[in-house]
């Protein structure tokens, strides 16, 4: 790639051709082609910064030869030389031809040197911004296959470890051994759900919805068979009331991201010395919105950290439980979802969290 600025400049006039050629040279990189169709056979195989072209041309004129090279290379920044004042001819060349800058005839060789410097600037901050999205683009697909790869490969050794650990246990007598098994059964259960957290964390802010019809029925189901296993589910009165009379469309992922995290605060944050733990779950879609709705009678959270729970990393009270991820994980999703979150709560007497999301367009 050369450090000059490539030109083309195409001129069925060949005097024009070699006086702007004479005039440039030094400072740019310039091809000259005699008509548009010449111009377009150059632009199908050599590298171009910036093209300007006559607007009366025969066979084609500088607007119909904008259009062409739309289609054939759309890279280059495009300038159009017009010699005389015609409103139509402009408005075409704005929507047909994208072009970024008009310049009378005859020209001055400063005025076309100034335009040729703005417009090759154009081009390469373009390039690299493209370039950037690209490799942002690549970033993004390994960064999902790796998530997701290493997630695969943490858990199945942690799984082999907890099945071995449960086959001890059923062979051991020793209850100091089985002690040492509860402990390893312990830290397998937490960096499970800590792998768990970690997906739903990069599901949650990191990858764009994937739109399909919701059944929260069948949602809903699903997960409390998960709680069950994860949690004592015997001990709490989990109330679940469900209305849905139309379809709706969302990402099924990030419903089960906001519907895990605020189900678990609801489960890990109850009042621990007391027999009437409940949690009560409703599920509203009407007029293409889905409300959802989870309330607890737990231990609340404090007025001076209502407005930071949903921070990253912020916990909802002072027990050391909780990564401080749940609220904001939640938030994250709704947000993507084109939705809002709303938070009530009191100390000692529970939290009422609000979910909002519109029906979204299956893409």
């Amino acid at each position: 790639m050369t450090d000059k600025i490539i030109v083309l400049y195409i001129d069925d006039e060949d005097n024009n051709l070699n006086s702007f050629k004479a005039s440039l040279r030094k400072d740019y990189k310039v091809i000259t082609a005699l008509d548009a169709f010449e111009g377009l056979k150059i632009a199908e195989t050599e590298e171009l910064h910036v093209v300007i072209a006559d607007q009366r041309m025969p066979g084609l004129d500088g607007v119909e030869f904008f259009e062409k090279l739309m289609k054939i290379n759309p890279e280059p920044v495009r300038i159009l030389l017009t010699g005389y004042s015609d409103i139509a001819s402009v408005i075409d060349a704005i929507n047909r031809g994208q072009v970024y800058r008009f310049i009378d005839k005859p020209w001055n060789i400063e005025q076309i040197k100034n335009a040729i410097k703005t417009a090759g600037d154009i081009y390469f901050a373009r390039k690299e911004l493209k370039d950037k999205n690209e490799r942002l683009q690549k970033i993004h697909s390994e960064m999902n296959q790796f998530v997701y790869s290493l997630s695969h490969e943490l858990r199945g050794p942690l799984m082999s470890i907890s099945g071995v650990s449960k086959l001890a246990k059923m062979e051991a007598k020793d209850p100091s051994v089985l002690e040492y098994f509860d402990l390893i059964d312990t830290a397998t259960e937490k960096l499970d759900g800590f792998i768990y957290k970690m997906l739903d964390f990069y599901r949650s802010t990191k990858i764009e919805n994937k739109v399909t019809e919701i059944d929260f029925e069948e949602v809903v189901s699903q997960q409390l068979e998960i709680y069950k296993v994860k949690w004592d589910l015997d001990i709490i009165s989990i109330n679940i009331k469900i209305s849905q009379n139309s379809k709706f469309n969302s990402d099924d992922s990030k419903i089960r991201v906001i519907l895990n995290n605020l189900i678990h605060n609801a489960v890990i944050f109850q009042k621990e010395n007391t027999t009437d733990k409940t949690i009560n779950v409703s599920i509203d879609v009407s007029e293409n919105i889905a409300t959802i709705i989870v309330e607890d009678n737990g231990v609340g959270i404090d007025d001076k950290l209502i407005n930071e729970v949903f921070n990253l990393f912020q916990r909802a009270t002072q027990k050391n439980v909780g990564s401080g991820l749940g609220l904001y994980m939640v938030k994250e999703s709704a947000i993507q979802m084109g939705g809002k979150v709303s938070l009530e709560s009191t100390v000692d007497v529970g939290t009422k969290v609000t979910v909002m999301l519109p029906s979204l367009i299956p893409s």
